[in-house]
């Protein structure tokens, strides 16, 4: 019995198809039905698309888990709650599947660049941090290798896009974080070029401005500040004739209390709770000057820093970041004019915000929150989230209590 089909409109019998048509016709068929089937995805893309799933998983888990208690304090307070927010069509992605019948080669080198590609784009979509880090050759403990921010020569008028929330590391302390892409340490504290100013020559300015630096450098980068030690450099800067508050810092830094603060001035960690991880203090702002009411030159510096630290107990290894806004307002009198001592400063203005760190604990140091809910202290933050990498300009609901913090 012939297994070929009649031809249309005949009765079967004799009338049937050609040999050799019928052979073609059952090439072609077979041929259609393997290009077109379904194509199982390779080992190794299973493997990627698995990998980014339970990063996908671990991310959200914790951003569950991140109801903790971090705060923004200083002249203000927060707490921190990330939030895992990859679109949702990044969710499912395209299927695993060869959407062409053609199996020439160049379909099947498309089909493995288009696969790397998916696999590139759900990377980016699930992991916008990581991704940049590898694309930069990033990964370094210092994140030096990530694109670095131009200079900051006006207030923004936005905050830093979010990132993912990525839990930093003791081999990336910046991960997950605007930080990642600001100078490192005093790099990052820029001093714009002297003019004549106030009465006061070029030169003269130029030593105001190479004061102030001096004084942040010490006060908010010091190692030796930083443990908690006395910032000699720094109080060596202040005028002397600024009684007030030469006595003021004096009594804060050798008894600190409730009204007397040195974490106004001097960012300062007990070195027998926490530690710095790495030698790098990331470093944003801007300095700028302008002539000084009855003469002279007014300096105003507005930094922000990101210490990463972890706990001094050996064998810790959470990583955990307190970021600190530091506005500082500064005068060199003309001599002619003012009274003031020659190359010295006075302190006008001095206002913080502190990102995780304690709220009411006026002990003379800053208290990063390690996420464990035992070592939490001080009164409970409320009130509106507050962003600690917005640099817009100050306003007087961010400057007073203790508020929650969207990120750290």
């Amino acid at each position: 019995m012939s297994g070929k089909p009649p031809i249309s409109g005949e009765p079967s019998g004799d009338a049937s198809l050609p040999d050799e048509i019928w052979e073609q016709f059952v090439r072609d068929t077979e041929q259609d039905i393997r290009a077109s089937a379904p194509k199982e995805p390779s080992a190794r893309a299973r493997m990627v698309a698995e990998r980014l799933r339970r990063q996908e998983e671990a991310s959200e888990r914790a951003a569950r888990e991140d109801g903790r208690k971090l705060t923004w304090r200083g002249t203000g307070a927060r707490k921190d709650k990330r939030r895992g927010t990859e679109p949702a069509a990044w969710r499912t992605g395209p299927a695993w599947q060869e959407m062409n019948g053609r199996a020439d080669r160049r379909r099947r080198m498309g089909g493995v660049l288009a696969i790397l590609g998916c696999v590139a784009l759900l990377l980016v979509a699930l992991n916008p941090s990581r991704a940049l880090s590898l694309a930069t050759g990033g990964g370094s403990s210092d994140g030096t290798a990530a694109p670095q921010l131009p200079a900051e020569t006006a207030a923004p008028t936005a905050a830093p896009a979010s990132f993912d929330p990525d839990r930093p590391t003791l081999t990336e302390p910046f991960r997950g974080s605007p930080a990642l892409q600001y100078a490192d340490g005093a790099a990052g504290i820029e001093v714009p070029e002297a003019t004549a100013v106030g009465g006061l020559s070029k030169e003269e300015v130029a030593t105001a401005l190479n004061n102030t630096r001096a004084l942040l450098v010490d006060a908010d980068l010091a190692p030796a500040t930083l443990r908690g030690a006395r910032p000699e450099a720094a109080l060596g800067l202040i005028d002397p004739q600024e009684k007030d508050e030469v006595d003021f810092l004096n009594t804060s830094l050798a008894k600190p209390d409730k009204e007397h603060d040195p974490l106004s001035v001097f960012t300062r960690f007990n070195p027998k709770e926490v530690v710095p991880v790495g030698d790098v203090v990331k470093t944003r702002g801007r300095m700028t000057f302008a002539k000084a009411d009855g003469g002279g030159v007014a300096v105003h510096a507005d930094y922000t820093f990101v210490y990463p630290l972890k706990q001094t107990a050996p064998g810790s290894e959470t990583v955990a970041r307190t970021i600190v806004r530091r506005v500082l307002d500064v005068e060199a009198a003309d001599p002619a004019v003012k009274e003031g001592t020659a190359g010295k400063l006075w302190i006008v203005r001095s206002d913080e915000n502190i990102a995780n760190s304690a709220c009411g604990v006026n002990d003379g140091y800053l208290h990063p929150d390690f996420h464990d809910a035992t070592t939490a202290s001080g009164p409970a933050p409320s009130g509106s989230p507050v962003d600690p990498y917005d640099r817009r300009e100050l306003s007087a609901d961010r400057s007073k209590g203790c508020h929650p913090v969207s990120r750290t």
